[in-house]
């Protein structure tokens, strides 16, 4: 995905004439960068520094342009800060108790994370729009997944006594990794894929919270 040149006469013509197929090969590329953002910060509600990490490898070998307030993002010191965070927090969901612990001290750092993630992406757009998209839709984004792996996590604690814990992270992880991925070989793809995602995830909620308010039955 080629970054855009927007500068000067974007959808113009050689002689300066409006070309409505530039124009709109323009809006489209717009539109893949706000689908990437979405789906990167979605998948920070899996992990928190693995979609972060693998945005900044694709970023530093010049397959991911970003904005260009996020340049750093696409230095070695950064890559090689977030591979360390990513092998932690890795290593940290595979050991019992820690793994609960780590889904509430990490829930705002989804949303900050998953937040900064999709502006970082999101090219062309105007700081106000940029992030308010940012903020609205991939920090919630970020939130409702991590929403979901949590409450999970927090299902398989109580039925297996945290034996299904790490088939849980697993899982996480395989998201965390595959969605970035395929993101940034098909963002319209991994869009849809995550849209479907959150609507599964908001309808498990939901009930999950009627269960919650439901009085115990009588004995």
């Amino acid at each position: 995905m080629e970054r855009p040149n927007r500068r000067g006469n974007a959808g113009n013509g050689q002689n300066g004439r409006y070309n409505p197929l530039s124009a709109t090969i323009s809006n489209f590329d717009l539109l893949l960068s706000v689908a990437l953002g979405i789906v990167l910060a979605a998948t920070t509600g899996f992990r928190v520094f693995v979609p972060a990490l693998i945005a900044s490898g694709a970023a530093y070998s010049g397959y991911l342009p970003l904005d260009e307030n996020f340049a750093w993002l696409a230095t070695p010191a950064a890559f090689t800060m977030l591979a360390v965070a990513a092998l932690v927090e890795i290593i940290a969901y595979y050991i019992p108790g820690i793994d609960n612990l780590l889904d509430g001290l990490t829930a705002p750092a989804a949303f900050i994370g998953g937040s900064i993630l999709s502006a970082a992406v999101m090219i062309d757009l105007p700081p106000l729009l940029k992030w308010t998209a940012a903020i609205v839709a991939g920090g919630g984004a970020a939130t409702l997944t991590h929403g979901i792996t949590s409450a999970i996590r927090a299902k398989s604690t109580v039925f297996t006594g945290g034996i299904g814990n790490p088939a849980v992270a697993t899982a996480e992880l395989g998201g965390a990794i595959l969605m970035p991925l395929l993101a940034l070989a098909a963002p319209m793809i991994a869009f849809v894929l995550v849209l479907l995602l959150l609507w599964w995830a908001i309808r498990v909620l939901l009930r999950l919270r009627r269960n919650r308010q439901q009085p115990p039955a009588p004995n």
